[in-house]
């Protein structure tokens, strides 16, 4: 973990620094990774459409699927579907789970509410199949998935099975004052070109609005939420913040911190990383799973 934090303070760090940085990186063009080799020999791919947006569908072949999971990748808005991502969804394909991936648009050309009608018109479909779905993401892709289980609340759409987020984005503005000490121990992320990269992605709305900041967002009714963060995370503060509300409201809200670890640490090469993609996978598709981890899961995606 420490080499994981050298490596990423020395060329990840950089590219968010500041708010011009930032407006840099939206400006430049980003290419989805495509599903590996690997992935696409063990297992059942295919893609549509949805909305005007790709969706990719990795699926057990050959048996049907235990589980769905509607998994929300990261990239703090501005980064398409990476190589971990796909691997994490081989992963979860061998535990017997289908996983519904959509390449959501991006900040700046796109917004959230341009996510909010794909994934409504998404879950609704996966709803209507039967069967709960299990709504998963990482960093951005963590927050939206919460926001969206926020908004599902009230309307005539079933809650999910549960909610399992990486490291999630949960405020941002990242106006707790805990965030300033929290970024003096994270290696990758700043909290000023992330604050700027939120703004592109509210598109003109208040950014803490509960839709694009969930940790303001209502907790009561919500199906299980499970988080792993590390403790060089400078999005620690919000996930310990939601958690003390949950305790506080009575709601199901488990967060697991890792000391040491970075930024959505399950997904790094680590012991720790294959420890925290163990328990991921098993809460996902529920049961435990083995210490196996494909070597080429991670790379850094924001």
């Amino acid at each position: 973990m420490r080499a994981v934090a050298v490596v990423l303070r020395l060329t990840r760090k950089p590219r968010m620094a500041s708010a011009e940085r930032a407006r840099e990186r939206l400006a430049e063009p980003e290419r989805p990774a495509p599903v590996p080799a690997a992935v696409r020999r063990r297992h059942a791919v295919s893609r549509r459409a949805v909305e005007g947006f790709e969706v990719t569908t990795v699926a057990p072949r050959g048996r049907p699927a235990a589980r769905t999971a509607l998994y929300l990748h990261g990239g703090a808005y501005v980064s398409p579907v990476a190589p971990q991502h796909w691997t994490l969804a081989g992963r979860l394909a061998d535990a017997g789970v289908r996983v519904v991936l959509p390449q959501y648009g991006l900040a700046p050309q796109h917004t959230h509410r341009d996510a909010a009608r794909l994934l409504t018109a998404l879950y609704r479909e996966l709803a209507g199949e039967g069967g709960q779905v299990v709504l998963a993401g990482d960093s951005a892709g963590g927050g939206l998935a919460l926001g969206f289980a926020q908004a599902l609340l009230g309307t005539d759409l079933p809650r999910p099975r549960s909610l399992v987020l990486l490291a999630p984005w949960l405020d941002l503005t990242l106006a707790d004052p805990a965030v300033a000490a929290a970024e003096a121990r994270d290696p990758w992320l700043s909290s000023a070109g992330l604050v700027e990269v939120g703004r592109a992605w509210a598109g003109g709305d208040d950014p803490r609005d509960p839709r694009l900041s969930p940790v303001h967002g209502p907790l009561a009714g919500l199906a299980p939420v499970r988080i792993w963060v590390g403790t060089r995370d400078l999005l620690l503060p919000d996930a310990l913040r939601l958690r003390d509300r949950a305790a506080a409201e009575g709601a199901d809200v488990e967060v697991t911190v890792c000391e040491g670890a970075v930024h959505v640490y399950p997904l790094t090469p680590t012991p720790e990383g294959r420890a925290g993609i163990r328990e991921v996978v098993a809460a996902i598709a529920g049961g435990p799973q083995d210490g196996s981890v494909d070597a080429d899961l991670w790379r850094p995606t924001a």
